[in-house]
């Protein structure tokens, strides 16, 4: 598995990424390989409000269809419509493939830090 040190992890599998005043999202590597194939995103819209701790959207997987929970509260300020037609590449490159970005962020849940989330996994796993 792989945990990028530059990334913070919910408990619920996304990653997150501060760049300046925008939080990026996606899920982690983890997320993925419990997935398998993905093969459907549903995403919310531009402009939509998301609650720290409430699914935002959800990914369907040849497994299970699994909620996305939002680890920020704030606007959604940009969805990666790629993966509308390409969801498989939450699979082929989970801290490559974001799924939203969100501003104006005014809540953020308990976010681990590379060691700590890889600990949580292996507990999990």
């Amino acid at each position: 598995m792989n945990y990028p040190m530059d990334l913070k992890y919910s408990k619920s599998h996304e990653w997150v990424k501060v760049e300046g005043d925008i939080t990026i999202i996606g899920i982690s590597d983890f997320a993925q390989d419990a997935l398998g194939d993905v093969v459907f995103v549903n995403l919310p819209q531009e402009g939509d409000n998301v609650t720290a701790g409430e699914p935002f959207g959800d990914v369907e997987s040849v497994k299970a269809v699994s909620d996305l929970v939002c680890p920020v509260s704030g606007v959604v300020c940009a969805i990666n419509e790629e993966l509308m037609d390409s969801p498989e590449m939450l699979n082929s490159d989970p801290y490559g493939a974001w799924i939203i970005k969100v501003e104006a962020v005014t809540e953020t849940e308990e976010l681990l830090d590379a060691a700590a989330y890889e600990a949580f996994c292996a507990e999990e796993g």
